[in-house]
Order: C-alpha cells, then structure tokens, then sequence
C-alpha cells in the first residue's frame, strides 16, 4: 500500500522538556491507526504535530512531501483534525462551514455541495439543521462532536482523518453510527478519504476499528499486535 504520512524522529518540546523524541511512524493507505498511551504520554501532542498545529522538530511528510513545500493551508485540506472538544471554537458551526469552504486551499467544484454534504451527513447521525446556527459553546459535547465530524467527512477533500476522541461524548446507538458511516467512507471508491489516525480509550471501540495499534511514550512509537478479544 502507498504510504500517506511518514514521521522521521518527531520531538516535540513543552516547556523546555520533552513530550516525546525520536518517533517514527508511517501510515499508509487503509490504515486505520489507533494510537494507545498512557494519559500524558503525548497522543494529542502528536496527532497536533502532524497536522502542524503544534511546533516540532524532525520531518513529518504527506506523499513524501513536507507541508511547507505543498503549502500549509492545501496540506490540512488533505490531513485534516478533529478536536475533541471543538466548542472551543468561535461562532457557530455554519460560519466554521462557511469560512473553510470559502480557502482557496479547497478546490471543490461546487460551494454548494461542500457546503450541503456535511449537514446531510450530520442529518443521518441526529443532527438537526437548526443546531448549525448555533453557537458551538451552546451545543452539548455529543452534538458538538458529531458536527466537527460531520464537516471533516462531509468536505471529501482529506484523505487522512486525525480523529482525537470524535465519540467519547456519545451514547453507544450514535457511536456505531458514526463509525459504520466513517467505515464504509474508507472503503468508498467515491470518497477521498484512504486512512485514519484514531485516538480512543474504548478498548471496545479499538478492536471495532482499528487495523493497527501504536503505543506512544516519550521514548518512542512501538507498533503493537491486533489486541486481543476480551
């Protein structure tokens, strides 16, 4: 399979201190990459690093190429984060649909479907339309989390998704749903979507999806076998 990411000994520093050194990690097409760890241990961290929000040394590549040399904003367009806790952001999530679809970076051939694909997609997981005007700090954390998800899957541009705990504030009916739709998104000729980078702490929910597990630690990434059936 082709390989989408590559990290080549990524360190990343908080306060003069290491989170992590030296790690290296490729991700290739249909991955589906469950990042385990201790709290602390830098998952978050580094899902942030590869999507160059956070400063990091080392090289991290998408298709061999740094983001630098593709340009940062066309880079995200192609690796893309979702928070966990995306109220943090401003305004509602219709100005948020609004502003990332109007980047340049996004070469969609219709404003209009970027803009209706992701409020269908949220539609299917319970998400009423009314709830995109919204401010994102009115929002429970289920509704919140199922919008931000909605967005990164509905665009079609990533093929890599950076998925930092996108259920843990939903019931188990909205949590299948989301994974069953992001599933067969992977396995869609239609869809751009080739691989995913998943944080969970549902072991439950790691066997459901995951295809590889890599544990991260401050001293490096060390790929683990299937995880056993309970």
């Amino acid at each position: 399979m082709a390989k989408l990411l590559q990290g080549r000994n990524v360190t990343c520093k908080r306060n003069g201190n290491d989170i992590f050194s030296e790690l290296n990690f490729d991700v290739s097409e249909s991955d589906i990459i469950v990042l385990q760890g201790k709290s602390g241990s830098g998952k978050t961290t580094l899902l942030k690093c590869i999507a160059h929000l956070n400063v990091y040394d080392g090289e991290i590549l998408y298709r061999g190429r740094t983001a630098k040399s593709q340009g940062v904003p066309a880079f995200r367009t192609r690796v893309f984060y979702v928070p966990q806790r995306p109220a943090l952001l401003p305004g509602t999530p219709r100005d948020f649909l609004g502003a990332i679809t109007s980047f340049k970076s996004r070469k969609s051939s219709s404003k209009d479907a970027a803009v209706n694909y992701p409020l269908e997609v949220a539609e299917a997981w319970g998400i009423d339309n009314e709830l995109w005007d919204r401010s994102w700090t009115s929002l429970s954390g289920g509704e919140s989390q199922r919008i931000a998800l909605a967005t990164a899957v509905g665009l079609n541009t990533a093929e890599v998704l950076l998925l930092d705990e996108p259920t843990s504030a939903l019931d188990d009916h909205s949590t299948k749903l989301v994974e069953e739709f992001i599933l067969h998104e992977l396995r869609s000729p239609e869809s751009a979507l080739k691989a995913i980078v998943w944080i969970t702490h549902s072991e439950e929910q790691a066997r459901r999806v995951g295809t590889r597990f890599i544990r991260v630690s401050a001293s490096g990434c060390v790929e683990e076998p299937r995880m056993p059936e309970p």
